[in-house]
């Protein structure tokens, strides 16, 4: 048990929940897949899909390949989709990764992972919070060049669920790629739960984003390390010193509202 006040944690975690649901930005509007509302598309993206005669305007409401369903030619016709938004500098980087569009649980199709923010699309990422055996918890700090938050403080693991993948997976392969933990090491680790539906304003567009987490204990001799140039540091921290890096804003948002959760399950 970590004995922290809970009205600091409630606090905090109040205050993180607040930056957590943003409204889309200025000018985005509702985009529609396949007959399901999937996503908050922004002004730069509608117009470059429009030119590219791929997004049509009705009520409202951006259709994104109308007519099109499920299914190879889908696919196929939102990798171009991706291509026009690329061409059209909306993008921030390009991954080469796959990402699932989820509308209501419900599988419409891919599409490469820089066009999800621009398109307000639900991404999946999954979380660890790994500990000591004496209470401290394993943190990472994200690389310099990293796109969105770097230098930042982060939970050990996190990352976005790929095409297909399970959430287990997903968690099982960042793990081996963030922390050089591979699945033997895992064995003690508790089931993934939901914290919350993140929604957040980006300079690409709208991080519309399902938070999940899993917690372990590492063995004594453990020590998590780097495989893919994404981490420049990798500590095993007291929680105090946690919390106080948390309150002064040097931890990613989702990773604040990991930890904090976690803490006020726990405590």
């Amino acid at each position: 048990m970590h004995l922290i006040p809970p009205a600091r944690l409630i606090s905090l975690y109040d205050t993180l929940r607040a930056q957590a649901s943003e409204p889309p930005p200025e000018g985005s509007l509702p985009l529609d897949l396949a007959g399901h509302r999937c996503g908050w598309i922004t002004p730069a993206a509608q117009a470059a899909l429009r030119q590219a005669g791929l997004a049509a305007l009705e009520d409202g409401i951006v259709l994104l390949l109308p007519g099109r369903q499920p299914g190879p030619a889908l696919d196929a016709a939102l990798a171009q989709a991706a291509q026009a938004l690329r061409q059209a500098r909306c993008l921030r980087g390009w991954r080469d990764e796959l990402l699932d569009i989820h509308s209501n649980g419900e599988l419409l199709g891919a599409i490469e992972r820089a066009a999800m923010r621009p398109l307000g699309l639900l991404t999946r990422a999954v979380h660890l919070n790994a500990w000591t055996a004496d209470g401290r918890l394993w943190v990472a700090r994200r690389a310099l060049d990293k796109a969105t938050d770097p230098g930042m403080w982060d939970t050990l693991v996190g990352g976005l669920v790929g095409s297909g993948e399970s959430l287990d997976l997903a968690l099982v392969r960042e793990c081996g790629e963030e922390a050089g933990l591979d699945a033997p090491q895992l064995q003690g680790r508790g089931p993934l739960h939901t914290i919350l539906r993140l929604q957040r304003r980006l300079p690409e567009g709208y991080q519309v984003e399902d938070l999940l987490a899993s917690r372990c204990v590492l063995a004594p001799d453990a020590r998590p390390t780097n495989r893919d140039g994404e981490v420049i540091q990798i500590a095993a921290m007291p929680v105090d010193e946690v919390l106080g890096l948390v309150e002064a804003g040097k931890f990613t948002l989702e990773a604040a509202l990991v930890i904090v959760e976690e803490l006020l399950r726990t405590d």
